[in-house]
């Protein structure tokens, strides 16, 4: 399974926003767009899905900018998941033709239905909270710059 890259924009974006606002009410587009290093028309077209998906809020004006509609650990991954591709399932299903009467494929048709609930019970479990935990954890800087590394 491999991820759109909108959907990775789209956890990235919300790290982000949640990541930033205990320091500002909003979070503009740009500042996401700098230090998380998405194109910034592509990362609005992005939080105007998450925004529909009742995941994000948006103010405009001076101050304005984007917060979180719902606290850190009320969204999980698993909403964003469905809010940029749809549900989970169909990502993992495989096709089923009817014409064909192949056991093995009810063989294996099993085996992806389980890898399926495997990866949406662990997305439905990992909260954006749980990602700024860890931030925090490894010390990430909140102004968005690189510490200088220094070798002796």
């Amino acid at each position: 399974m491999k991820l759109s890259t909108k959907t990775r924009y789209g956890v990235r974006a919300l790290f982000d926003i949640a990541f930033h606002t205990s320091e500002v009410p909003a979070v503009q587009a740009k500042d996401v767009s700098r230090r998380e290093a998405i194109p910034l028309r592509y990362l609005e077209q992005i939080l105007q899905d998450l925004k529909r998906a009742g995941l994000v809020d948006s103010k405009r004006g001076p101050k304005g900018g984007y917060s979180l509609k719902r606290p850190a650990d009320d969204i999980v991954l698993g909403d964003v998941m469905r809010a940029l591709e749809g549900p989970i399932d169909v990502l993992l299903a495989t096709s089923t033709d009817e014409t064909t009467t192949y056991q093995s494929q009810d063989v294996t048709r099993v085996l992806w239905i389980a890898l399926s609930d495997h990866v949406s019970d662990w997305l439905d479990a990992t909260t954006i909270a749980s990602l700024v935990a860890r931030a925090e954890e490894i010390g990430l800087p909140r102004d968005g710059k690189r510490r200088p590394m220094y070798f002796i």
